[in-house]
């Protein structure tokens, strides 16, 4: 199926330890490019979080961004050392014995002392866990996103190449025509020049000029473009750089067209094309 590279995908969970956000972002890149924002208490997820994306997608630049908020239980369980806090309290009481005017012991400066009052640590690997299978199903969201992105674009270039596949058809078609339309405009200027045209001479510049002009082989070349085209879009892999290398060779293609024409319909054919390929390449841009 076909995938965008742009597409952005937020999943949530909350449990008693808390909330988790993931939040992924995707645009176009030549390779894959994974950037993580992960709370200093959680880094230790961050290569696992990379492998999994790394596992699922193939191309772009991926922002992927974790939030994480304690929950308010474990926020407000806090301990306090005794041993310490008595020890501090005898040490003050010691002291003031000591001074000719004995200060008022102040209970905050005892509790600010460090290592007096102790945060509760909170187990995280269950954290971890959850943050990982968040994790999973972001992806799984953003993959969707892509994919749906990727079918638009996919009928996008499938229109354009319908169009091409139109304009070549009619070129095809018109060839004889062509060469017939040029050996009468050669020989109503040679009637205007009173001129009488050695006939085996004639038929050997018209056949030369024929030859130089014939472009049957840039149009079957096209048409064999197309049908790669159509073929590489059945793949299940990422194909945006296959599509690319396709547009370059359509492009030369159409070039070539044009060099060869030899009047202003086969000229605007050529400049159809290159139009539509360029409106494709756009398009492929964004395709993984």
């Amino acid at each position: 199926m076909t995938k965008s590279m742009t597409a952005f995908a937020r999943t949530s969970d909350t449990q008693d330890f808390g909330s988790l956000v993931w939040e992924l972002r995707s645009v176009n890149h030549r390779y894959l490019d994974i950037s993580t924002r992960i709370p200093e208490d959680l880094r230790a997820i961050e290569i696992a979080a990379r492998e999994k994306v790394a596992t699922v997608l193939k191309r772009g630049k991926v922002e992927c961004t974790l939030r994480f908020k304690s929950g308010v239980n474990h926020s407000a369980e806090i301990s306090v050392n005794e041993p310490l806090a008595r020890a501090l309290v005898t040490a003050c009481q010691i002291v003031n014995k000591q001074l000719h005017q004995p200060s008022q012991m102040n209970l905050m400066d005892v509790l600010r002392w460090p290592g007096v009052v102790e945060m509760q640590e909170q187990d995280l690997a269950p954290v971890n866990q959850a943050a990982l299978s968040l994790l999973d199903a972001a992806l799984n969201e953003l993959v969707e996103n892509r994919q749906r992105e990727g079918e638009r674009l996919k009928d996008m270039v499938l229109q354009r190449k319908e169009a091409m596949e139109e304009i070549v058809r009619k070129e095809q078609a018109r060839r004889p025509e062509i060469l017939k339309a040029y050996r009468e405009k050669m020989l109503a200027r040679l009637e205007e020049l009173n001129a009488s045209p050695d006939t085996d001479r004639f038929e050997q510049e018209l056949a030369y000029l024929a030859q130089k002009m014939d472009v049957d082989e840039e149009l079957d070349r096209l048409n064999s473009h197309f049908k790669e085209l159509s073929d590489v879009f059945n793949r299940d892999e990422a194909i945006g750089r296959r599509l690319d290398f396709i547009m370059q060779e359509l492009n030369r293609e159409a070039n070539t067209l044009g060099s060869k024409s030899v009047d202003m319909q086969s000229t605007q054919a050529s400049v159809d094309l290159k139009v539509l390929i360029e409106q494709m390449r756009e398009q492929i841009q964004n395709i993984e």
